[in-house]
């Protein structure tokens, strides 16, 4: 079974993915995986540098902070960097499931599962969601970032409220109900 994770910028998937890491379950990161093509697909990089400009990568590397402010002038783009690069991370992931078909599960961490419909290439979906207030602050803090920086990144994203009516499950992260209850009431349904 392939179950897709999402959530907002600073829900905490990941932290809900690295507990099911510890519980055995094998989790792909779409996101983690987009920016190791994105540094090391050779061709994939003559295509970004043919779509954005040579400012693309500087000394090899991905500028990130250009293709940021290339896409905020430009949003079209973004979507074009999408087309790139979201075939080759689907790609990997299913390799990625090749090498786990030993187990019951797999997962899928994406930020933007529902954005780019690729949810619904997935048995089942997990949303991560917390109150705004307490995501902006996390972003703020692990990224060394402005509030008004979190707040643009999270326009970028769509609303709880409409990924929740696409989602099979919903964990609730506001750091008074725990996660691992809500992970478990997860697995029990999803396990045969």
């Amino acid at each position: 079974m392939k179950v897709g994770i999402t959530g907002g910028i600073g829900s905490g998937k990941s932290l809900v993915c690295k507990i099911l890491e510890t519980m055995g379950y094998p989790v792909f990161y779409s996101d983690s995986e987009a920016k190791s093509i994105m540094h090391h697909d050779k061709s994939l990089k003559a295509e970004l540098i043919h779509l954005l400009g040579n400012q693309a990568y500087l000394d090899g590397e991905l500028n990130k902070s250009y293709i940021a402010e290339v896409v905020f002038k430009t949003p079209s783009l973004l979507n074009q960097i999408n087309a790139l690069v979201h075939p080759r991370v689907r790609n990997t992931f299913l390799d990625f499931v090749s090498t786990n078909l030993d187990k019951p599960i797999v997962f899928n961490e994406a930020a933007i599962l529902f954005e780019t419909g690729a949810y619904k290439t997935f048995d089942k979906t997990i949303l991560v969601t917390a109150p705004s207030d307490i995501r902006i602050q996390r972003v703020m803090n692990r990224d060394g970032v402005s509030k008004d920086h979190v707040l643009q990144r999270m326009k970028n994203q769509w609303d709880d409220n409409e990924k929740m009516a696409l989602a099979d499950f919903v964990i609730l992260n506001d750091e008074t109900i725990p996660l691992i209850p809500q992970i478990e009431e997860i697995l029990s349904k999803l396990n045969p």
